[in-house]
């Protein structure tokens, strides 16, 4: 199953270090049959990028807890890391996209990562400091968040990202 894992640019770096990474509560996204049965129409192709953008929000989560921890040090592009795993198992009393993954992701089995470009950050910034919002409704906030969200995450094959993380 192709799984859409959310993360941050310093998870990325221990991917990369470690040849793996364990998601955090082992949590990532895929193309479920509750996600495809919640929307009248869409091809695979379509629905994927649905469960994608599923994991580049919960990326912006991520990305919200390390501004808490460290402030202006925190790295603001969201990630998401795309892998075929056996050991997902569904979790629709979470959400039509959520899955839980067993273990950590190998590398072996990543299939593409996804990062925003530069010019994002402060889209990702501000939507970051607001996604608690955004979540509870507050349309100011869902406007900031969508302005995050319409910049597009670049596509990179996993044997380029240590020269990506080496140029960041």
């Amino acid at each position: 199953m192709r799984v859409y894992v959310p993360a941050t640019v310093p998870m990325l770096r221990r991917l990369v270090e470690d040849r793996q990474l364990q998601p955090l509560s082992g949590t990532a996204f895929a193309l479920t049959p509750a996600l495809r049965e919640s929307y009248a129409t869409g091809d695979t192709e379509e629905l994927e990028y649905a469960a994608m953008r599923e994991a580049a929000r919960a990326s912006l989560r991520l990305i919200a807890a390390e501004l808490d921890e460290s402030g202006a040090e925190a790295e603001l592009r969201r990630v998401v890391i795309s892998a075929d795993v056996e050991d997902a198992t569904l979790r629709p009393d979470l959400d039509f996209a959520v899955v839980r993954l067993a273990g950590p992701v190998a590398w072996k089995l990543i299939a593409a990562v996804h990062v925003d470009v530069s010019e994002a950050e402060e889209a990702v910034r501000a939507a970051a400091e607001v996604i608690d919002a955004a979540d509870l409704g507050d349309p100011d906030a869902e406007f900031t968040l969508g302005e995050a969200e319409d910049h597009e995450l670049a596509w990179y094959g996993a044997q380029e990202v240590p020269f990506l993380l080496e140029l960041m």
